[in-house]
């Protein structure tokens, strides 16, 4: 989508098997509601629609190729009546939704209205708030976000953040609060479940009276009250005891609390968002979490990729994490030895660990210049003499080369499948620019434009 009006947006659409003809009154509408279509051609990006009469493999190989792994949102628009479970295997092959061509007024306000809440989501990816922190433009991850923004902007649903630790949960808690939309929201209050004792954790959560137990000189305020009209994040909500967990259900519940020691019930009203690195559907279904607990704290969960699996991300996280060392003088640039070892490098502890990294090649860096081999601390250096700097000959290739060679497929066919991904991929991160993803790959611009007719033919075969 591209706009910088809210009221006027701007989305390529493209016809499968579909005369030009028969969407002609719709694209009126849409044109009167102000959402602009051009024609789609091999350059185009960003979000559009496809207008088909029939699910073929011409139709999904255009949702793959438009979708570009997530990234862009394709809304597929169908003329006739479609089989059952067709749907879900559009879905699949990269619809965002599909939406059934009848009267040109209602489809136009039904795809108006999808387009105009997107556009507000992307918005929101797009801004400082995001931007600015939460770093990366793999497709797992924007897709991700997306969700995230969409449930914090446009809901007051509970919501638990799942993650390894080092993924960001807090940070993405923090995000949900920004967003959140009502009028009187009030603070963020942070409260980490590992640091709840268990003789006081009535305290902790719904407060004490004074001389409710030996030490309480003063009434206090639990976290109930202090995120009263505000959000309350639990980080680690996975450790919390059963116990615990029994007694916070009904508040959560119901709105309503005492205080240790007092016989007044107190009233609260928060949004709950809970983070953990268990899986606590599974903690649940184990018998160590309690399940009525989990279903009322979790009307929405969304579980952040580890950085072993966006590790594409990590040269745009290295230079932000190198920028906030650098506030007061020229960033430096990354030697591109230094990039190579980051990406080969396994992070235990995520995007944290990639933080630490950068902090002590930072604090070893003298000079103007760029950030060297020799600005790597020693420990971090490659142990053996001669060991390959590039992570795609290390073991997250060798990983994929065994799971397809489990999977049936040949030599042929892995080199084939590794060829298509790296093209994909050149013009992913290099914005669709032909030249430079052929540069990037060291072949033609001819070669390269080979290679991708060559796609539509094979998914045409199939």
């Amino acid at each position: 989508m591209n706009s910088n009006d809210a009221e006027a947006l701007e989305v390529w659409c493209e016809h499968v098997a579909v005369p030009a003809s028969e969407t002609h009154d719709l694209l009126r509408e849409l044109q009167s509601g102000g959402l602009h279509c051009y024609p789609a051609d091999a350059t185009s990006r960003g979000a559009g629609i496809l207008f088909f009469r029939r699910n073929d493999d011409e139709l999904r190989a255009r949702l793959r190729e438009r979708n570009r792994g997530g990234m862009e949102r394709v809304l597929a628009v169908v003329s006739e009546p479609l089989p059952g479970g067709v749907g879900w295997e559009l879905l699949d092959a990269g619809a965002a939704d599909i939406v059934p061509l009848e009267n040109p007024r209602v489809t136009a306000a039904a795809i108006l209205a999808r387009f105009r809440r997107w556009d507000a989501v992307d918005r929101v990816i797009e801004s400082a708030v995001v931007g600015g922190n939460l770093i990366g433009e793999n497709a797992v991850w924007r897709t991700l976000l997306r969700r995230v923004v969409d449930v914090a902007k446009f809901s007051g649903m509970s919501m638990v953040i799942q993650g390894e630790s080092g993924t960001g949960k807090e940070l993405i808690a923090r995000l949900i609060h920004t967003l959140d939309a009502r009028e009187d929201k009030q603070k963020l209050i942070v409260l980490d479940c590992t640091t709840v004792v268990p003789e006081l954790s009535g305290s902790e959560f719904f407060g004490h009276e004074r001389g409710a137990y030996t030490g309480a000189v003063a009434a206090r305020d639990g976290a109930f009250a202090l995120a009263d009209r505000g959000t309350l994040f639990l980080d680690e909500v996975g450790e919390l005891p059963l116990r615990l967990q029994a007694e916070l259900l009904r508040a959560v519940q119901e709105g309503t609390y005492k205080r240790v020691g007092g016989n007044t019930w107190q009233r609260t009203k928060f949004r709950l968002v809970c983070a953990t690195h268990r899986d606590i559907e599974k903690e649940a279904e184990a018998g160590r979490f309690r399940r009525d607990f989990y279903y009322r704290i979790a009307a929405w969960t969304c579980t952040l990729p580890p950085l072993r699996e966006r590790r594409d991300d990590i040269p745009a996280l290295a230079a932000h994490f190198l920028q906030l060392q650098f506030k007061h003088r020229a960033v430096p640039a990354i030697d591109s030895a230094v990039v190579d070892l980051l990406l080969s490098r396994e992070y235990p502890g995520n995007v944290r660990d990639l933080q630490h990294l950068i902090e002590r090649i930072a604090y070893r860096h003298a000079g103007d210049g760029p950030i060297t081999l020799g600005d790597i601390p020693e420990e971090e250096r490659p142990r053996t003499q001669g060991q390959r700097s590039t992570w795609a000959a290390g073991e997250l290739f060798e990983r994929g080369a065994r799971l397809s060679l489990l999977g049936g497929l040949g030599l042929k066919e892995i080199v084939n499948a590794a060829g298509d991904a790296s093209v994909r991929l050149a013009l992913d991160l290099e914005k669709g620019n032909v030249g430079r993803a052929a540069a990037r790959l060291g072949i033609t611009d001819r070669g390269l434009q080979k290679r991708r007719a060559s796609w539509r033919v094979k998914d045409v075969v199939r």
